[in-house]
């Protein structure tokens, strides 16, 4: 047996290709769910309610002190315990963007507090609503800095995908090593799983860059 084998690698690159899409439908539902929810996270405990701040505080540090995998096995494997039943996919999604959102969300509450004080009571003054302040004076102005942060996360969580696998999801991983059982050669697809995480890894940086230099034109000239 020789020690790569052409032809196998080329007749599994399709597989491995439609297995891709489901890590980048996982990664992008995700990351999402991380940047919309990791900014709730961040406001409510910066600017809510007492009764809303501590539990948000106490819930963000428990999910940021446990592994990932765990909360996928819990939200796959005991919520059905609870009458909550989620299909593998959802429910993995569903724990990657929970996972990086209390990570988004320290992020955020960097980005809100570096806006000057005087913004505050300028809208203040203006008899702007806490909605329009955010929305139109405070979010504009804490959200460029900390870009290249959510960037990392966003690559962060596209390497995290493998673990998804743990609950039968057929994403790039699962699919490697479902290939490798099937021909017993797993050189091919688990170095090919390298490669492209490698790439889109690159790619997905290289987006973050270009976002970040368009984020700052805008600044720049706002």
């Amino acid at each position: 047996m020789t020690f790569w084998d052409w032809k196998f690698t080329f007749e599994i690159l399709p597989l491995l290709a439609s297995a891709a899409l489901v890590t980048l439908e996982a990664t992008l539902i995700g990351f999402v769910i991380a940047a919309v929810l990791g900014l709730a996270f961040a406001i409510g405990r910066m600017f809510g309610p007492t009764w809303l701040a501590i539990p948000l505080a106490g819930l963000i540090e428990f999910i940021r002190s446990t592994p990932l995998l765990i909360q996928i096995f819990f939200i796959y494997f005991v919520f059905p315990e609870f009458g909550v039943t989620i299909e593998a996919m959802t429910a993995g999604v569903l724990a990657l963007g929970l996972h990086y959102a209390t990570y988004c969300s320290e992020v955020y509450r960097a980005g809100l507090a570096n806006v000057p004080r005087g913004q505050w009571e300028a809208s203040i003054a203006l008899n702007m609503t806490g909605f329009h302040t955010f929305r139109d004076v405070i979010i504009p102005q804490a959200i460029p800095p900390v870009v290249p942060a959510l960037g990392n996360y966003l690559v962060a969580l596209f390497k995290d995908t493998p673990l998804l696998s743990a609950i039968a999801v057929l994403e790039l991983m699962q699919t490697a090593k479902i290939i490798g059982s099937d021909n017993f050669r797993y050189t091919e697809p688990i170095t090919l799983v390298g490669v492209i995480f490698l790439l889109f890894s690159l790619v997905a940086a290289a987006l973050v860059r270009m976002v970040e230099a368009w984020v700052r034109r805008r600044v720049l000239h706002a």
